[in-house]
């Protein structure tokens, strides 16, 4: 089993999901972490963002590519 490692933050759950389904489509193992902070009231997701995408470290340049393209549209 490949590690995983952080790749990029994410700042909302617009943008989560968008990912997740080309990432789902293109068989790329990914997670996604939720920096769910209800307890503290959102200081968390201020400081950190929304989330963010984890991988093997092998797909990291591909995801950015992935990203960088459906934020810009």
């Amino acid at each position: 089993m490949e590690t995983y490692e952080k790749i990029l933050v994410l700042n909302n759950e617009f943008e989560a999901n968008l990912l997740e389904e080309v990432l789902n489509d293109r068989k790329i193992p990914h997670g996604i972490v939720i920096s769910d902070d209800s307890a503290l009231g959102g200081i968390m997701e201020m400081e950190i963002g929304w989330g963010y995408v984890e991988a093997p470290e092998r797909y990291k340049e591909e995801i950015m590519k992935i990203f960088e393209e459906i934020t810009r549209q």
